[in-house]
């Protein structure tokens, strides 16, 4: 018996959802992911972290050959597609695939990817744009964040200022606000944040968005983990500048 690749693309997304992408930057793709999926890989992305031989690549921290017990389930995982299966299925979705062809004229090919855990009390990242770290040309980089849990105000959800995308490329600095934000990295200039609006998701919704929207996240205050998957593409005639992410990854 012959079995056969399912390889046609789906379209998930309506006239007027496409519509509102453009408009506001951003669309929610609603149970995007079932409950099953999320908590296997979940579950699969816990059993990395938790081995006492964990690969070199899994790592918190690079070239350490003891792993601190606080990182484990603390620090992200940066780009698991490049060495796991099961995380490169996932960057792979047919409905990623399909509402990226969809926004973006063309297929999609995916550079990164991301495991955040977000414990409890860790603190957010400041107002910017993925364009300012991930530079491309045409500018195409879209990101694919997958809810791995409920996240809403209290666990440090994501926040953005609908249509700012229109508003181009802005000026990055030092981040502000210490309390609530990473120092590591930086924040954009010249916006009114009050603008910003909380993006409630639920387990396994996606959020869709450009790489110009203004986006940030807050303190995790409350007693819950804030854990997602995030993915970044770009069209597939576009260049990144970076090498560490040239890498295309089809999505097909």
């Amino acid at each position: 018996m012959t079995i056969q690749v399912q390889s046609e693309r789906v379209n998930p997304l309506t006239s007027e959802q496409i519509k509102q992408y453009h408009e506001d930057g951003f669309i929610i793709i609603k149970n995007g992911c079932s409950d099953d999926l999320i908590d296997a890989f979940n579950s699969h992305i816990h059993a990395i972290r938790s081995s006492e031989s964990m690969p070199e690549w899994a790592k918190p921290r690079k070239g350490g050959a003891v792993v601190d017990d606080k990182d484990r389930f603390s620090l992200r995982l940066f780009n698991p597609h490049l060495h796991d299966g099961f995380s490169l299925q996932m960057m792979k979705l047919p409905v990623v695939r399909g509402a990226l062809a969809q926004v973006l004229g063309d297929e999609a090919v995916g550079v990164q990817s991301m495991y955040f855990y977000k414990e409890p009390g860790s603190p957010g990242q400041a107002a910017h744009q993925d364009y300012y770290y991930i530079k491309n040309d045409p500018n195409t980089l879209t990101a694919a964040w997958v809810a791995m849990e409920y996240t809403n105000e209290e666990n440090g959800c994501l926040y953005v200022i609908p249509g700012s995308q229109k508003l181009g490329v802005l000026p990055h600095g030092d981040v502000k606000n210490l309390q609530e934000h990473e120092a590591w990295t930086h924040e954009v200039e010249g916006i009114d944040l009050s603008q910003e609006i909380p993006v409630i998701l639920d387990k396994g919704d996606i959020l869709i968005f450009d790489s110009n929207l203004i986006h940030s996240s807050t303190r995790n205050r409350s007693n819950r983990w804030r854990r997602s998957y995030v993915c970044h593409y770009i069209r597939h005639d576009s260049t990144i500048e970076r090498e560490d992410l040239k890498k295309k990854i089809s999505l097909v």
